[in-house]
């Protein structure tokens, strides 16, 4: 789709797919730029998968001030009003599960079936701060410093163990890095998104969202740790918590979290 102008700002929009729609919110830092992504994968075999970028990351529209969690709620309703849509299943992963989290339970109308992937409902609950983490890293600096943190298996030890493992998971991240991201105005935005992420919370309203839901741990991951979405199954009526063999990427590590993602939405 390229850029669409919302009544909020001006979104870089993708999308994929065709059939029943599923609106795709990424995590922290995520760019659309930054392949492969959700669009290269099986979601829009089956699916039409509508994915953008968030305010203040990638191509989307970086305005000054300081960023909500209502916020990024709200300019997902904005970009769906802008397409026409009433009423979407939601895919929110990590920060994006956080935002799919206050979208369902401020826009409940809006929402048919919801997945939370490797995500929290913050408070006394809340995933990793990365808002701690020291503000002058590069994008690559603060991915190697996460590599134990993704995954608790990944230990320092470890990495001494699996000096050739780690190199590829380098290589990765230096395949995925975008030269604008070490722009001031993109650290701008990349900030203003940490900092609405460690004010997130939403656990007392956990109650008002009533879309089917399903969650989906990591059964290692330290950032966005299985206690945390246990508190989202007891909060959300009737949701089911599935539990995968990986860390904060169990998406690309354990294959049957996309399948039953899959058959969930397809049901």
């Amino acid at each position: 789709m390229g850029f669409l102008k919302t009544s909020r700002l001006e979104v870089f929009v993708e999308e994929r797919g065709q059939g029943e729609a599923v609106l795709y919110i990424s995590g922290t830092g995520a760019d659309l730029r930054a392949r492969p992504n959700v669009l290269d994968g099986v979601l829009p075999e089956l699916f039409r998968v509508i994915a953008y970028d968030q305010r203040g990351l990638g191509q989307t529209e970086k305005p000054l001030g300081s960023y909500s969690m209502i916020d990024y709620a709200e300019d997902a309703i904005s970009l769906l009003d802008r397409l026409d849509i009433l009423k979407i299943n939601v895919v929110g992963v990590s920060f994006g599960g956080m935002v799919a989290q206050h979208l369902a339970a401020r826009f409940p109308e809006r929402v048919k079936k919801l997945v939370l992937c490797c995500t929290s409902p913050g408070g006394n609950f809340s995933s990793y701060p990365f808002h701690r983490l020291p503000r002058e890293d590069s994008a690559l600096e603060r991915g190697i410093r996460l590599i134990e943190i993704s995954d608790v298996r990944h230990s320092q030890a470890w990495q001494k163990e699996n000096p050739d493992l780690v190199k590829k998971m380098i290589g990765i991240m230096k395949s995925r890095l975008i030269e604008d991201h070490e722009s001031p105005g993109y650290k701008r935005g990349y900030h203003e998104q940490l900092n609405a992420r460690a004010r997130h919370d939403v656990v007392d309203q956990l109650g008002l969202i009533r879309a089917e839901t399903l969650i989906c741990s990591g059964r290692y991951d330290g950032i966005a740790p299985i206690s945390n979405q246990k508190v989202l199954e007891e909060g959300i009526s009737g949701s089911r918590h599935k539990i995968y063999e990986g860390g904060h990427l169990f998406m690309i590590q354990d294959p049957a979290a996309w399948q039953d993602i899959v058959e969930f939405l397809s049901t």
